[in-house]
């Protein structure tokens, strides 16, 4: 249930900000946290350097 947190946050505030007329600042939020998600899913991951 914790992973989803973040994602309901952001869902709530979206609806509350079209609620309050400001659709451009949730569609600016909304955007911006799919660039996140997408950004942390393909980043190259680190390797470790392993030397035996």
């Amino acid at each position: 249930m914790k992973a989803f947190v973040p994602w309901l946050t952001v869902l709530a505030l979206v609806y509350v900000l079209n609620l309050v007329h400001l659709r451009p600042v949730a569609t600016a939020l909304a955007v911006g946290w799919l660039v996140y998600c997408v950004w942390t899913w393909v980043r190259p991951k680190r390797r470790q350097n392993t030397t035996n």
